[in-house]
């Protein structure tokens, strides 16, 4: 981990989630006021999402790793990346974080403080596409970590605009931005009662990424040999 005690860590942890969906949910209020086409809304609401996950990584990764999302820190904590110490705490703040986006959003836009959405997301292809998105967003990071690092917060920035697209969910990929999303009825809203089934899916697609790569990302035996022979 970064040089930086875990008050500072957590304080970015909880930034970045706050920031990240004032984002989602604000930009998703901008673009129905705007327009009454969905695609078009959507659109917006993308472009939005993926570049403050860009700015949000690049500037608070140095600080706590910019997790700003609990199935992230669990692989990590999983992997031993992260002390399992601070695993609770960086949850706590990510849910924080992204219960003060919403009301943040909520601010800008002269809406009550909370408002538990009524927008129906449920069922096994939404589930499964949530495991999906998941998936490839710790699959990204992992790889990214391993090949690209400096390239990470484009790599996730980049994979979530394009998952808003190819996944049946627009790709939550986060409990807490989930749960914060919860609290809003408006375009980015999820009714609280479909929660659970998000989180499942979340949460088992992110540790199959990371059984998967971890296997994938060690060296083979024969590589291994052959290294040697060369030597």
């Amino acid at each position: 981990m970064a040089p930086f005690d875990l008050p500072r860590r957590l304080v970015a942890e909880a930034i970045g989630t706050a920031m990240l969906v004032a984002t989602v949910v604000g930009s998703g209020i901008m673009a129905t006021s705007l327009t009454e086409d969905v695609g078009l809304a959507l659109l917006g609401n993308t472009l939005a999402t993926g570049a403050m996950l860009v700015v949000m990584i690049t500037v608070l990764g140095p600080i706590s790793g910019a997790h700003f999302n609990p199935a992230v820190s669990l692989i990590f904590a999983m992997s031993r990346v992260l002390p399992k110490r601070d695993l609770g705490g960086y949850i706590l703040a990510q849910i924080a974080g992204g219960v003060i986006g919403t009301i943040t959003a909520h601010l800008m836009f002269d809406l009550p403080l909370i408002e538990l959405s009524s927008k129906v997301r449920t069922g096994g292809a939404q589930w499964f596409s949530e495991g999906v998105a998941t998936f490839g967003l710790v699959a990204v990071i992992l790889t990214g970590i391993k090949f690209e690092q400096k390239a990470v917060p484009w790599l996730v920035g980049l994979y979530i605009t394009a998952a808003y697209w190819f996944t049946a969910s627009t790709s939550f990929a986060n409990p807490a931005v989930a749960l914060a999303r919860s609290l809003t009825d408006t375009f980015s809203g999820i009714r609280p009662v479909d929660l659970p089934g998000f989180w499942i899916a979340e949460i088992a697609g992110a540790v199959a990424a990371l059984l998967l790569f971890t296997w994938l990302l060690q060296p083979g035996a024969s590589s291994t040999l052959s290294s040697e022979a060369k030597l």
